[in-house]
């Protein structure tokens, strides 16, 4: 059974950092990543890594500010977060075994991050 177990979330404040995990089990090999959702808004592609962590591909809006990554030794996903803004405000959601960048087979429960102005 997969299962994606994410943490790393909070409260912090513009300009600062963040770092959220993503430890996988029942899988292994797959793309990872990360996808949000904001209050009233349709949930969004982030950025996401290949199985062997070599090829990496983010969303726009978070491109020179944000880092994915993975270690297959720990089954473990990374999203280092740098720059914060009010509006990267959303419940942050691992996923595997990636659709492109709409969608995925397998979803964590999502964690909130808060940026405050």
């Amino acid at each position: 059974q997969v299962q994606l177990v994410e943490s790393g979330g909070g409260l912090v404040q513009a300009g600062g950092s963040l770092r959220l995990s993503c430890a996988a089990s029942g899988l292994r090999f797959s793309t990872y990543g990360w996808f949000r959702q904001a209050p009233g808004n349709e949930r969004e592609f982030v950025a996401r890594v290949s199985w062997n962590g070599v090829s990496t591909y983010y969303a726009d809006s978070v491109k020179g500010r944000f880092i994915i990554s993975r270690d297959n030794v720990k089954n473990t996903v990374y999203l280092q977060m740098n720059s914060l803004k009010p509006e990267d405000t959303a419940v942050y959601y691992c996923a595997a075994d990636l659709i492109g960048t709409t969608g995925a087979s397998y979803w964590g429960q999502g964690t909130q991050v808060t940026v405050s102005s």
